[in-house]
């Protein structure tokens, strides 16, 4: 359990060897991210895209463009490219999106070709320290499958298991989010959710307890949970909130980092490396801990891994 992002990129940042990021379509912002996840060790950044332009960010920061390998591209479709072909030669752990539409990269992650490609649905994975919770908790999925059934939402917590796995989590807890606690026949909703925990008592669900359906003050309180006589393993102390569809995901999250001071990490899972996609509004702070977290979610023993 961590209790904050400090707390886990102390304990795990020293023990994690430095991962080549390629940055496609690398601007002024996602430059000054990726330097500052390499001063603390975490990255070694490789840019793609106008070469005159990141070397002149590069000078900015003060950093020598002579000591950053720095790629050029005709335009952003090659960069994509490009990005996908250097994490398939091993030239590269993982990618990192500048200046160019999610689309555009993905289409490339997703081709039969590229090497990314799994045959696991991708899906976004959020982690969230929060004022108010004694640990970091993880909401899914806030920015790619938008109105996930049943089987989906299954695809979703094994990617969310396993990249919390690979940040050194061993039994995850799984709360799957309804606005009440029981199965209702007239909400879709609380029905998957019966499911999903049906699933993990079978074992179809490795590596994770499923609560649900459980609400998020049930999910969140222990206190409330008692109060309302709701017992569950997960109540008061779950790592992961499945939201039903994308927008709940979304509003949720957004609420707690605009609203509440969340602080936030985020990144794509379920193709062969994480794929950092920071929003236009990410702060500084969120694109940092979004490279540091993946990074340290990639293997040891992945491509492009130094020394």
């Amino acid at each position: 359990m961590y209790k904050t992002f400090a707390d886990l990129l102390q304990k795990k940042a020293g023990q994690a060897r430095q991962k080549k990021m390629a940055v496609v379509a690398a601007d002024q912002h996602s430059v000054e991210a990726a330097e500052a996840a390499a001063r603390d060790g975490l990255v070694m950044p490789l840019y793609i895209g106008d070469c005159t332009a990141i070397q002149a960010y590069l000078t900015d920061l003060g950093q020598d463009p002579a000591e950053r390998q720095i790629l050029a591209a005709e335009d952003l479709a090659q960069a994509a490219r490009m990005g996908v072909d250097l994490v398939a030669s091993g030239q590269a752990s993982f990618l990192m999106k500048g200046k160019l539409d999610t689309a555009i990269l993905l289409k490339e992650v997703v081709r039969k070709d590229s090497g990314l490609a799994t045959g696991r649905r991708m899906s976004h994975f959020g982690l969230f320290e929060l004022p108010g919770y004694h640990k970091l908790v993880s909401i899914v999925d806030g920015g790619m499958n938008t109105y996930p059934d049943l089987e989906v939402k299954q695809e979703i917590i094994e990617n969310t298991v396993t990249t919390l796995q690979a940040l050194g989590y061993t039994e995850v807890k799984v709360g799957v989010l309804a606005c009440i606690e029981k199965v209702n026949p007239k909400m879709p909703e609380t029905l998957e959710a019966d499911a999903l925990k049906q699933r993990a008592l079978r074992g179809e669900l490795q590596g994770c307890l499923v609560e649900g359906p459980i609400s998020y003050d049930c999910a969140m309180s222990k206190e409330i949970a008692d109060y309302k006589g709701f017992q569950s393993p997960c109540a008061g102390d779950c790592d992961v909130l499945v939201a039903p569809n994308i927008h709940a995901a979304n509003i949720l999250a957004k609420a707690l980092t605009v609203t509440a001071g969340a602080k936030f990490s985020g990144f794509i899972v379920g193709a062969a490396c994480p794929i950092v996609l920071t929003s236009r509004g990410s702060s500084a702070e969120e694109k940092y801990l979004s490279i540091a977290l993946a990074a340290l979610a990639c293997p040891e023993a992945c491509p492009g891994t130094t020394a």
